[in-house]
This record gives C-alpha cells, sequence and structure tokens, in this order.
C-alpha cells in the first residue's frame, strides 16, 4: 500500500473531495486509485475559525511501484508519501496452535489468569485461541451483575468492596471514557491487533482510524461479555468471586505451582499471569508478604474538575463548536510546577461526561471520570494532578504509596460527611484559598452527593500549591478555564499503581519462576490500550514456555 499523511481537507469537506485530494496528491487519474483506508483522522485547531481534518490514508493503485517512482522524482525531499506494509499483527508462534491444538493437557499446565481487566481479558483470548485453554480467576462479578451494584452505590451509597467501579469484569476501565490511545511505542501493531478484536466484539468501527478513540461504558459491557464468549467458545474458562488468597511456591525454587483461594480451594498451575490492576491492594499486600520482588513507584493524585462542555466546546472550536465531525472537544493540559518542581496536567478528560464515585474500599472516597459513546452529558470532566515520588512524598518502600493513597481517600470520606458524599470546592474559592458554601451554576455530577467544603483538608498542601499555581496558567490555554463557578472534587487517587512487580525480559517475576505480572497493576502499561497489549506479549511468552520454546518480551 501507498500511505498519504498530513492529507488536509475543510471541516464540512464532501466525500467526493477525499478522492480528489488523493488521487491530485499522487498526481494519478481517478481510475488508478483502487481502493483506499482511513488509518487516522485527527483535526487541526489551531485556527479555530477554519478547522481542518488531517487524514492519514492507505490507497491501494495499479502500478505502485511507478506511482512512488515518480512522486519521489518530482517531490524528492517530501516524506508525506510513501510505501507501508499491512497494518496486521503476525503471531510469531502459529506452530504453537498446530502442536497442542485438542490435546488433553493435565490441569496443572493449564495457564492461570488473575484478572479479567484489558491485559486479563486479552491473554486469555490469544491462549484459548492457541488451544491452551487458560483458566480466568476474577475476584468481581460479570459484568452485568457488577453495573448493577456500581449503579446501587452511585443511587443509594450502597457499597460492595468486591464489586464496584475498580473489581469485576472488565476492569477499571469499564466505568470510564473508554479511551483507546497510548503512546507506547508499538512496531509489531498490538494495539491494531487489540482495536481490531474490540470491533470484533462490537466497539465502534470509528475506534480503528480516529486520532483519540473512545467506546463509553455501556459499549464496553457489551464487548467484554462478547470476548468473554470468545474465550470460552475457544476452551477458556471463567471462575469469578474467585480472589486469590495466596500462592502457591515449592520450597527451594520459589516456582510457582498453583494458588489457594479465598474460599479455600486451591488451583494447580504452574503459569499464572498476574493482571490484577491498580486497586487489589491486598494482592500487592499478600505477594509483598510473600516475598515476590516489587519497587514503589511515582503516581499522581489531585481532583476532578468539571466545566460546561459547551465553554469547553466554545474555547477549543470557536465558531466550529457543535459540529459532528469534531464532537464534543477535549484537552490535554500540561504545567511545569515553579515552585515544586512537580509536573500537573489533565488526565482522563471526559467530554460531556460525569465524575463517578469510584472507591473499591468502605469508608473511602475515590473520583474518576466517565463518558458514554455519546459523550452528550453537560459537564466535561478531567483529573487535575500532580506527580509525587517515592522517598519525597512517602516512603521508598513498595506499600508506602498504597498507605498513601488510602490516608487521603480516607480524608475525603470524613471531609464529605462520612456518606461516601464527596468534597467539593468552587474554583474561585480554591484560588482565593476560602471554603466554599454552596454551588454556583456548575452542578457537580458527581453521585451518590457532594458536600461544599475546602479541599484543602484532603490534600496534601504540595498538590494544592502546585494546583494554585497551574490553573492560571491553564486559564491562558483554554479560556473561561478559571471560571469562579467550575467545580472541583476530591479526591482522585488512582491514576496508576503505586508500585511495580519487577519481571525479566522473559516476563516472569525476577524471583518468582512462573509468576508473570502484567498490565497496569503490575506497573507495566497505562489505560485500557496498554494494558490490553501487556496481556498479548505475556501471553505469547507464557505460550512458548509451556510448550518449551525460548521466550522473551518482544517490545
Amino acid at each position: 500500500m501507498i500511505r498519504l499523511t498530513e492529507l488536509r481537507l475543510p471541516l464540512d469537506h464532501s466525500s467526493d473531495a477525499l478522492v480528489y485530494a488523493i488521487c491530485h496528491r499522487l498526481n494519478i487519474s481517478r481510475d488508478a486509485l483502487e481502493n483506499f483506508t482511513i488509518f487516522r483522522r485527527g483535526y487541526d485547531a489551531r485556527k479555530r475559525g477554519a478547522i481542518q481534518l488531517v487524514y492519514t490514508l492507505d490507497c491501494v493503485v495499479r502500478d505502485e511501484a511507478l506511482v512512488l517512482s515518480c512522486y519521489k522524482e518530482m517531490h524528492p525531499q517530501d516524506r508525506r508519501v510513501f510505501s507501508t506494509p499491512e497494518m496486521t499483527w503476525r503471531e510469531p508462534i502459529e506452530s504453537i496452535k498446530h502442536g497442542v491444538h485438542g490435546a488433553k493437557y493435565p490441569q496443572y499446565q493449564r495457564p492461570v489468569i488473575v484478572g479479567a481487566g484489558p491485559c486479563g481479558f486479552m491473554a486469555a483470548l490469544i491462549l484459548a485461541r492457541m488451544g491452551l485453554r487458560p483458566i480466568v480467576l476474577e475476584r468481581g462479578k460479570p459484568v452485568r451483575e457488577r453495573t448493577k451494584d456500581t449503579f446501587a452505590f452511585w443511587r443509594r451509597a450502597q457499597l460492595t468492596p468486591e464489586s464496584n467501579v475498580q473489581f469485576g469484569e472488565g476492569g477499571a476501565g469499564t466505568f470510564s471514557d473508554g479511551k483507546l490511545f497510548s503512546r507506547v511505542r508499538d512496531p509489531r501493531f498490538l494495539g491494531r491487533k487489540v482495536l481490531e478484536e474490540f470491533v470484533k466484539a462490537g466497539a465502534p468501527e470509528d475506534i480503528l482510524y480516529l486520532a483519540h478513540p473512545h467506546i463509553g461504558t455501556f459499549r464496553l459491557v457489551s464487548m467484554v461479555e462478547h470476548i468473554r464468549r470468545e474465550i470460552e467458545k475457544s476452551g477458556g474458562e471463567y471462575r469469578f468471586q474467585s480472589r486469590v488468597e495466596e500462592l502457591l511456591l515449592k520450597p527451594q525454587t520459589r516456582h510457582v505451582w498453583g494458588v489457594r483461594l479465598a474460599n479455600g480451594g486451591v488451583l494447580e498451575t504452574d503459569h499464572i499471569i498476574l493482571a490484577i490492576g491498580h486497586s487489589a491492594r491486598d494482592t500487592f499486600s499478600l505477594l509483598h508478604a510473600q516475598k515476590v520482588e516489587m519497587e514503589a513507584k511515582s503516581f499522581s493524585m489531585g481532583v476532578r474538575i468539571e466545566h460546561p462542555q459547551s465553554m469547553i466546546d466554545a474555547a477549543q472550536f470557536g465558531s466550529c463548536a457543535g459540529n459532528s465531525r469534531l464532537g464534543a472537544a477535549e484537552y490535554q493540559l500540561v504545567h511545569h510546577s515553579r515552585c515544586s518542581g512537580r509536573g500537573v496536567y489533565s488526565f482522563c478528560m471526559c467530554p460531556g461526561g460525569t465524575v463517578v464515585a469510584a472507591t473499591s474500599e468502605e469508608k473511602s472516597v475515590v473520583t474518576n471520570g466517565m463518558s458514554q459513546y455519546s459523550r452528550a452529558e453537560r459537564n466535561a470532566n478531567a483529573a487535575l494532578v500532580v506527580e509525587l515520588r517515592p522517598g519525597e512524598d512517602y516512603p521508598n518502600t513498595p506499600l508506602a504509596g498504597i498507605a498513601f493513597q488510602r490516608y487521603w481517600e480516607q480524608q475525603a470520606f470524613l471531609i464529605g460527611g462520612e456518606g461516601y458524599y464527596a468534597p467539593v470546592q468552587r474554583v474561585g474559592d480554591f484560588l482565593k484559598g476560602q471554603p466554599s458554601l454552596s454551588l454556583g451554576g456548575v452542578e457537580a455530577s458527581y453521585k451518590p452527593g457532594v458536600t461544599p467544603t475546602n479541599l484543602e483538608n484532603c490534600l496534601p498542601k504540595n498538590i494544592v500549591q502546585a494546583l494554585r499555581e497551574a490553573l492560571p496558567e491553564f486559564a491562558q490555554k483554554i479560556r473561561g478555564y478559571t471560571m469562579e463557578d467550575a467545580v472541583m472534587t476530591g479526591v482522585e487517587t488512582r491514576t496508576s499503581s503505586p508500585l511495580r512487580i519487577l519481571r525479566g525480559l522473559d516476563g516472569q517475576s525476577i524471583n518468582t519462576p512462573g509468576l508473570y505480572p502484567a498490565g497496569e497493576g503490575a506497573g507495566y502499561a497505562g489505560g485500557i490500550l496498554s494494558a490490553a497489549m501487556d496481556g498479548i506479549r505475556i501471553a505469547e511468552v507464557v505460550a512458548q514456555s509451556i510448550v518449551g520454546m525460548p521466550a522473551h518480551i518482544k517490545q
């Protein structure tokens, strides 16, 4: 194929204009263009009154070599046209499928995956299609039951500790905007593989080409159900409400030989993929108690901020706001704090969404953001977070970051009124250093409810200082960002895992053979797409290990 990049067209262009632009760029006739697909579509909104769509296209033409040769001769310095291979993930160990398909492995040889989030279910999907019949252990419930429990918490403050925004089929990303964007280096097209599987499972096809694709919560629910059925159809097995209580290790080698579950049952296996997510704090503790090597790592913490989506649209798109090809406007903001040297940035921005209660522990308040595919709610929200570092903000020990998170989550619960109400403050009051007694024109979307207060009481001082410094800077980039009535809701603590479970190039724990830490919880991903990609990598090395082939992680 020939790839064309930086093909710019007006926002309101016709479908024929794209064909004409391709032929004009390549200097070919319409008949010579056999087919084309959109690889990526973004927009350039630097001129708000004249926003352009920016395309990357893959084209099939007659006499490709001749077309490329002529183009290079006419435009020797132009790098916007080049030949590209098909964007397809190539399974590097296809022989495994043929070697084990239909084999009757003993129970202990079936790989076990702990966690049914994006990392876990993609690892299970790959292993199942290779004929290795994985067993997926999920401490929470199937996604439909989990959704009922989560809505019960939001509506009636009835928390189910094992079934909520953090725990259950689909992982924490199920109740989010469903963003599928990652800056992870991807020479093997693992990200493309993930997106294609998601489309097969019911995700919208535009995730294959939009620059910042998303799915939305309701579509994610049906999508993870479809993937579960595919895994089971291929020989895999799900076991819900199956929390791992202990790793079973051989005394001399520390090689895993199984797991003990909370119900007392034992499951034998010598290959465990640990895809537990960033909030499985009790599991982190048991791994630490069993001396699995791990280390503290940095994470970020702060608040959720809400503005009217119409204001964000106008600030980002000007007179083009409301155009269906643009949708609800997003933003990404970064500031380097002068007072502390910390990064302050927006994270997990949810256009047309809501702030949601995301705690998994009693007497704690945690926030997150969520949008549906339509992004049609009144407010825009985003996390505004500040970088925290082990050894400076909390002790440089593996579990210290968790203790730090938990303390501030419990403070937010107390300040919010002890009923899972979240503490909130108007931006104007926050900048003036005075508590909010009521809210104004921007209605807080967090449920079960909110308590106007002073967020200084549930945030570390260095975070408060960094946010006060950053907000006026952000207002220089987005007009109205420091509007008096914008709402800040505390606290946002679960941005990423505060620790990393160390693994070698073979994907295994560096001191516990047979244990494969993976995904966001283990510190190797940050979001749905990168976690799913890591699940594929780990599934490959596990499959190779099972059949006795040399294995290492291929980035």
